[in-house]
């Protein structure tokens, strides 16, 4: 979840000692690792679900506050736009209470809440695009009420000094501009937390950059924006341009995107608080009191307020984290490349077959990051948004492969063993990899469902396509709620 801040106005000065201030936090950031100060022992995984409400017809509700209200849970909060909320799932460990346990607590969490969210005339979706946004439902007026995401949008229009252009070429083709940044809150995403040691850290964040355009393809779930059918997984294309503070001349100078799948393997979570301080100014440069050095001396932990704040304002798709916990500072991977739903059930098995393959990966004796060019996860990663579990990605030893050729083959065996090792037992591991086995056999997933069904309604109805949208997002609401995963879901 985002940190809230004030709505303030920043100088030069502010910028230089922002900075200044930064470059301590790195400095204690890399004593702390020498000196190996961090939670290992009792590692735990983590979950953020991104929602959208609507109203009764299943078209947006620009109700966040309203709602948030009603649900009264600490867990909830709001988001980028007032059409969206986010639940932060208690952290666990992996196999506390088994699997289970967690989507009993997920699906108890959202009930609730889409009950409160009854109350005031909305209800809840988890979608990585809500398929009945149109164009004239993204502007200033639907950005949400905390003056943090006013101030974030202001900051990327001054470093961009012009608006915002939207392109993506798929079926269809859109061609738009943007006044202000919410055409990011469209993008919806499931973000799983893993809670590695220092020592490890690098392992895991070259194992899930590897795996990141599998997972996409798998789990594909926007097709839509706008009413045009565009990628399987619109969100990644839209999310890269809706944040982007480059204009046209920048970009071709080289300068980085702040979403960024990155440019090479790591060697140390070091290296990506470096990258950070290297290439990105800062976009909200408010320091805090503490200082890291004097906090280290005493032998406190500092909470390393500017670092984390400047970190969450650079959209990796894999994403370091550093927190402290109870007075203990930890790192963990956060993975953002998913998208939110369809279903309970559909998120858990994506989670299983993460956690379970960057472990067996890390094991490996010799890693696929090794084998495998950067630049050829990274195009698996937009091939995937692209095509979905259509696309042929590039894996070591078989080359270009169908995505559920690849999966059955070579990754789902990797993802049992590595939950195995996890201390995950089969009766728990079947059911959840399972569900991406069938994903596979029947080529059908959240993207591949949501077309079907917008071709069948088009045809059937001749109302036009926002009508089709809203009927299949009616749809959609009543088999998440049945939590069969979606490769089950018929054609209606």
């Amino acid at each position: 979840m985002g940190r809230d801040v004030p709505a303030l106005v920043f100088t030069r000065e502010d910028r230089r000692r922002y900075r200044v201030k930064m470059h301590a936090c790195l400095d204690a950031l890399a004593q702390m690792l020498r000196e190996s100060r961090f939670e290992s022992e009792r590692p735990q995984v983590g979950l953020e679900i991104e929602l959208n409400l609507v109203d009764d017809t299943a078209e947006p509700a620009m109700r966040n506050s309203d709602a948030l209200q009603a649900i009264s849970d600490p867990a909830w909060s709001t988001e980028l736009g007032r059409f969206n909320l986010e639940i932060n799932v208690p952290p666990r460990r992996l196999t506390a209470g088994g699997p289970d346990a967690w989507e009993s607590e997920i699906r108890a969490a959202l009930n609730h809440a889409e009950e409160r969210a009854g109350s005031i005339g909305t209800r809840l979706i988890m979608i990585g695009i809500l398929p009945t946004l149109r164009q004239e439902d993204i502007g200033a007026e639907s950005l949400s009420e905390n003056p943090r995401y006013r101030l974030l949008n202001d900051q990327i229009f001054a470093a961009r000094g012009e608006d915002l252009h939207i392109e993506i070429d798929g079926v269809d083709r859109l061609r738009t501009y943007a006044d202000t940044i919410t055409p990011e809150a469209a993008c919806t995403s499931t973000q799983f937390h893993l809670q590695v040691s220092p020592e490890e850290f690098a392992d895991y964040w070259n194992a899930a950059q590897a795996i990141a355009g599998v997972q996409v393809a798998l789990a594909a779930n926007a097709p839509f924006l706008f009413g045009k059918e565009l990628w399987h997984e619109t969100r990644v294309p839209l999310f890269e341009q809706a944040t982007d503070t480059r204009p046209e001349e920048i970009k071709v100078q080289g300068v980085r995107p702040r979403v960024w799948f990155g440019e090479r393997w790591i060697n140390s979570v070091f290296d990506l608080f470096e990258e950070n301080l290297r290439y990105f100014p800062a976009l909200l440069p408010l320091r805090d009191e503490q200082d890291p050095a004097e906090t280290l001396d005493r032998g406190d932990i500092p909470e390393l307020g500017e670092l984390t704040l400047h970190n969450g304002t650079i959209y990796r798709w894999n994403r370091p984290v550093y927190a402290v916990s109870h007075g203990v500072p930890h790192i963990r991977v956060e993975n953002r490349v998913l998208p939110a739903g369809p279903t309970v059930a559909d998120i858990l098995a994506n989670g299983a077959f993460y956690y379970g393959l960057t472990r067996a990966l890390v094991e490996e004796d010799r890693p696929v990051w090794s084998r495998m060019s950067f630049s050829a996860a990274e195009d698996n990663l937009h091939t995937a948004a692209r095509q979905g579990i259509e696309a042929l990605l590039y894996w070591p030893g078989m080359g270009e492969v169908p995505v559920p050729e690849l999966v059955l083959r070579r990754l789902l065996p990797l993802a049992h063993r590595g939950l195995e090792q996890s201390g995950m037992d089969d009766a728990w591991r079947e059911p959840l990899l399972g569900i991406i086995e069938q994903r596979c056999v029947t080529a059908r997933n959240g993207a591949v469902w949501q077309k079907e069904t917008l071709h069948h309604l088009d045809a059937a109805t001749r109302r036009g396509r926002h009508e089709a949208l809203r009927r299949m997002t009616q749809l959609y609401i009543d088999y998440m709620h049945l939590n069969a995963p979606v490769h089950t879901w018929p054609v209606d």
